[in-house]
């Protein structure tokens, strides 16, 4: 049977309250089959202070939303597990139980420091292990994100079909979509963005998503299942991509 997999849950319970318990019966009532987890913005950095500078608490706190997800455990839904990486670029912590990497702010969030040398050194152990990584930056820093710093045949997934990466539009237009390691996810993004992008980019270039809680997992379902593609495209989307890009198996639970 095939199982769909929604690519796109937040979820976390120390600065907000996304817990588990709340999400499984919106996921199990929309028949979706796995899901891949990743850790609120609000346990990784101050998202409200530009100049935000890390400390030791923030480093905990992120080690504990990272060990939440890992410690849970559902008998009917897989479970996947991003890891949201920060300044620290702690790639010791980056352990066999992560699916992929989760990387984000927005224009007027503290900035990565993508000048650090373990930076670099945490893109060469992603590399390494192959996991794809989930990017949402500002256009400026998505190109040079993928063309300074991207390492050769690591997939990067853009969420929301570029919506909060400077819009769909504007990643056209800069050759972002053409780009051979590039993929997006479907979270929150209108019928026409998906079935322009299957157009021109394929099916097997988009994940499902549904952004939860900004997106209600059985909504953006809808949206997908609607989709004027084929049948073997909708699988593809649905679960298949993500299948392909991610080394599910040493993640399953």
């Amino acid at each position: 049977m095939f199982d769909i997999i929604d690519s796109h849950v937040h979820c976390g319970l120390q600065n907000v309250s996304w817990g588990w318990e709340g999400i499984r019966p919106l996921v199990k009532a929309a028949g979706i089959g796995g899901v891949a987890l990743i850790p609120p913005v609000e346990d990784i950095y101050d998202r409200y202070h530009y100049h935000f500078t890390d400390t030791r608490a923030w480093q905990a706190c992120r080690r504990r939303a990272h060990q939440y997800l890992l410690g849970l455990r559902d008998p009917d839904i897989t479970i996947y597990r991003y890891f949201f990486v920060w300044n620290d670029f702690a790639w010791e912590e980056l352990g066999p139980d992560f699916t992929a990497i989760k990387w984000h702010r927005h224009a007027n969030e503290p900035e990565y420091h993508y000048d650090a040398p373990r930076c670099r050194e945490f893109l060469e152990v992603v590399k390494a292990r192959g996991l794809p990584i989930l990017l949402e930056e500002t256009l400026e820093n998505t190109i040079f994100f993928l063309e300074r710093l991207l390492p050769a045949g690591v997939p990067l997934v853009i969420p929301h079909l570029g919506a909060l990466n400077g819009g769909y539009t504007a990643l056209r237009r800069a050759g972002v979509w053409g780009h051979p390691q590039v993929y997006a996810d479907t979270a929150l993004a209108s019928t026409w963005e998906m079935e322009d992008y299957v157009g021109h980019r394929g099916s097997e270039r988009l994940l499902f998503g549904s952004d939860y809680p900004f997106g209600e997992p059985a909504h953006e379902l809808a949206k997908v299942l609607n989709l004027r593609i084929s049948e073997s495209e909708r699988k593809a989307v649905l679960g298949g991509n993500f299948r392909q890009l991610c080394c599910l198996e040493k993640s399953k639970v």
